[in-house]
């Protein structure tokens, strides 16, 4: 196990072993980050699905109303007037054919990539460079599209894109530090919304098995599932 710091064991020493309401949680999570940079908010959400099966694997993208307070790189692979639309919408990197060899050659330097329908035959020979690092454009996440100017707003701004991992969690990303407990709440709301809207019709038991939420360098802080429905009902 790695060796922790002063600072991460005094945070720790804040957290106590239960399940905090969400709105202690966050609140918490504000209070205990000690680093000298504003750190990401992430949630960790453990569903009862398994991702082997075609209908239990969870995916989609929301934006989220506060955005995460941070740059996002976007690329669009078009054609076209589509082209302009997607420099209009503030798109950092345009192209078709030229733009998938300039990443055969190694280039990466983006965080989100959207794509027209008509690329999809093209960007699917950088299949193998975009799925590992998660940049490859999705039907399902909203990010193959002719709406490509819209989709690349909504990245800018703070669409979270999410995706079940093998083990049945999903991580995603909910804002910065310096949002505060109410907007990190808000962000954090309509994330979870958003994945309950896409349970799987025939899944039983529960749903939300386990959520926790951390900041960058701090300790992870658990989040009572029982209290999931209640606080979606209030949306």
């Amino acid at each position: 196990m790695a060796k922790r710091g002063k600072k991460y064991i005094e945070a720790k020493k804040k957290v106590e072993p239960r399940k905090y309401e969400l709105e202690e949680a966050v609140k918490l999570a504000v209070e205990i980050a000690y680093a000298n940079f504003d750190e990401t908010v992430d949630i960790a959400i453990r569903l009862g699905v398994d991702p082997r099966h075609a209908d239990q694997m969870i995916r989609g993208a929301v934006s989220l109303p506060h955005g995460l307070g941070k740059e996002v790189r976007v690329v669009a692979f078009c054609k076209g007037e589509k082209q302009q639309e997607a420099i209009d919408a503030g798109a950092d990197f345009v192209g078709a054919e030229d733009l998938v060899k300039k990443i055969q050659e190694g280039w990466l330097d983006f965080d989100k990539a959207v794509a027209t329908p008509d690329m999809m035959a093209q960007v699917g020979k950088i299949g193998r460079i975009l799925g590992p690092r998660g940049l490859m454009p999705n039907a399902k996440a909203g990010t193959v599209t002719f709406e490509i100017g819209k989709t690349i707003k909504e990245l800018k701004k703070g669409m979270v894109q999410y995706k079940v991992e093998k083990a049945g969690i999903v991580h995603a990303p909910v804002g910065k530090v310096s949002f505060g407990p109410e907007k990190l709440k808000e962000n954090i709301l309509t994330l979870l919304d958003s994945i309950n809207k896409a349970k799987p019709s025939g899944l039983k038991g529960a749903y939300f098995q386990s959520i926790s939420i951390s900041t960058t360098m701090g300790p992870g802080i658990s989040i009572d599932v029982s209290k999931v429905g209640s606080y979606l009902a209030g949306l």
